[in-house]
């Protein structure tokens, strides 16, 4: 299970890249910078938070994760 200052790293990271991207596509099909900015910066932080959260319910789950002393076969 990776630390939540890991988990949030990651998640800045991959929020940044994705405002940059929503920052290009929303002013063109806004035609407006600064509505683009603003459009871009309130759906990057919805999506971090909701990033985060997803991140860490998931670190909850055991499925899929196998037994690390079982077998390779029984996984």
């Amino acid at each position: 299970m990776e630390n939540k200052k890991r988990t949030w790293t990651k998640a800045l990271t991959w929020q940044t890249l994705g405002l940059l991207v929503m920052t290009f596509v929303n002013y063109l099909y806004l035609g407006n910078l600064n509505q683009g900015i603003g459009l871009s910066l309130l759906l990057s932080g919805l999506g971090l938070l909701t990033y985060v959260v997803h991140e860490r319910l998931w670190a909850r789950v055991r499925w899929g994760m196998g037994n690390p002393s079982a077998p390779a076969d029984s996984r």
